[in-house]
């Protein structure tokens, strides 16, 4: 297939687009910086700069959107907030300009969400059924699903892909734990009590696989692994790994003082579990939390 990919050269689209090329896929990343996309995603894979670039006469046979900024780099002003939803809202209606406009339209839309599409669910177990939160995550992904739903208007099978904590040494969350971990500060957030839905990269990325291949995947998924820990568990599980102390705690306090309204990404959680992609019969490799980081550490 002929596939379009945003977000292609940040840490999941970098692992995606290796996977993709290894099973003949032909590949454009919608980049900025369309002269680090060979370096990123491999040579073979094709730069554009904008989708103006994306004629009427273009041909794309997918699209996979995994665009958008960051949530926790920088605390939530108002700015902040409004480069986040430009960065996946925006850019989704964009992309559906373009398959509205084009001759050929794709066969299938995987589209970037997030499981704070449920807020802060406490112990409560949430499956794609739920309905989204009204905090500005719930308002942000409910918005950024909302439109890339409309592509099925056009023909297009739709997959929503509600991503959990994807775990990878080479960065993301957990590249940003384990220098603090490995000096043994690591430290459990408040009370620890907080769920994470966390999901292993490889799963994240066979996962992708599936839903592009399996005609009959549409809706939302949550791209979770089926055993969530709480913070606590978490924190306790990969100082174990690492063969280091856990004896700190970060006050609720001080992140609520310091991060402001984000600090609901920290002291918040979801206990999330994929139950559409074990009704599609996904197995996944690395179901329990602490196999996942031996296998990445």
């Amino acid at each position: 297939m002929k596939i379009l990919i945003t977000g292609g050269t940040g840490l999941i689209g970098r692992r995606l687009c290796k996977a993709l090329l290894a099973k003949g896929h032909e590949l454009t990343v919608l980049s900025r910086k369309p002269e680090t996309v060979a370096t990123k995603c491999g040579a073979a894979v094709q730069a554009m700069t904008t989708l103006g670039e994306w004629h009427t006469d273009t041909v794309f046979d997918a699209v996979i959107n995994l665009a958008g900024e960051p949530i926790v780099d920088a605390r939530w002003t108002a700015e902040r907030k409004q480069r986040l939803w430009q960065s996946r809202v925006s850019i989704t209606e964009a992309l559906i300009q373009c398959i509205a406009n084009a001759t050929h339209k794709p066969s299938v839309l995987l589209s970037g969400s997030a499981t704070g599409f449920y807020g802060d669910g406490g112990d409560t177990i949430l499956e794609e059924s739920r309905l989204p939160a009204t905090d500005f995550g719930g308002q942000l992904c409910s918005a950024w699903e909302s439109v890339a739903q409309t592509a099925d208007a056009f023909g297009v099978r739709v997959c929503l892909l509600r991503t959990g904590l994807v775990l990878d040494s080479a960065g993301g969350l957990l590249g940003r734990m384990l220098l603090p971990f490995k000096l043994g500060l690591a430290a459990r957030l408040g009370d620890g009590k907080q769920w994470m839905s966390w999901i292993h990269v490889d799963d994240y990325v066979a996962i992708v696989l599936l839903l592009l291949e399996n005609q009959q995947a549409t809706g939302a998924y949550n791209m979770t692994a089926p055993k969530p820990v709480t913070n606590s568990e978490f924190t306790q599980t990969l100082a174990q790994v690492l063969h280091r102390p856990a004896l700190f705690v970060a006050p609720a306090f001080l992140l609520k003082l310091l991060l402001g309204e984000m600090s609901v990404l920290l002291l918040g959680g979801q206990r999330a579990l994929p139950t559409k992609l074990q009704t599609l019969g996904y197995d996944f490799t690395y179901a329990n939390l602490e196999t996942a980081l031996k296998s990445l550490l």
